[in-house]
């Protein structure tokens, strides 16, 4: 099971910002912070995401074929969440929507351009 996915960015403030904003529609909270890193989740030992400045100290760089799904109940959350993110500066990646049998999802990148995706399973 995964705990937690980080993900780079060249600025710690806006990362934070854009997300504390987009991770509120989830319930999530900041869980853990340091200088360089933070971490959100709806409750303590639930899988997090978190954002980072590189320890390496060299540029953050988004992974190629790398992206984030943050799951929902609701094909409605899907809608508020995608359009939440795009409010907040996300870039589309694809509008939500139905995605073949019983998948529904809206796709989107950050300003470090990290790719995420909020989805649901429709019955």
């Amino acid at each position: 099971m995964i705990g937690y996915v980080t993900l780079g960015t060249n600025d710690i403030e806006k990362a934070a910002k854009f997300y504390d904003e987009l991770l509120a529609e989830l319930g999530a909270t900041r869980l853990m912070e340091m200088e360089t890193f933070i971490a959100w989740s709806v409750k303590p030992g639930a899988p997090a995401i978190s954002v980072t400045l590189p320890f390496d100290k060299n540029p953050a760089t988004v992974g190629n074929g790398t992206m984030v799904a943050l799951g929902v109940d609701s094909t409605d959350k899907v809608d508020a969440i995608y359009k939440k993110a795009l409010e907040l500066g996300a870039q589309d990646e694809g509008a939500a929507g139905p995605r073949g049998d019983n998948f529904y999802a809206g796709y989107f990148r950050d300003m470090d351009g990290n790719k995420l995706n909020v989805f649901c399973m429709t019955q």
